[in-house]
């Protein structure tokens, strides 16, 4: 899924995708380090998780993120 989310990001350009890697494009929100990463990724930022859904914070679902 991240690598299509890349691509669609970088307009179908492959480049991006292949030089930077995935921690990078889509880090991973519940590590301190992918958390750190995501917020200091240009925007509309690409965000990885591995949490339940419940475990969410409330604010998430009010927002404009897409799932």
């Amino acid at each position: 899924m991240l690598e299509i989310l890349s691509l669609i990001r970088s307009g179908g350009d492959p480049r991006w995708c292949r030089s930077v890697p995935n921690w990078d494009r889509g880090p991973w929100l519940e590590t301190l380090l992918g958390y750190r990463r995501a917020r200091a990724n240009a925007r509309p930022r690409l965000i990885s998780s591995h949490l339940p859904v419940q475990l969410f914070p409330r604010a998430f679902f009010g927002s404009r993120a897409k799932v």
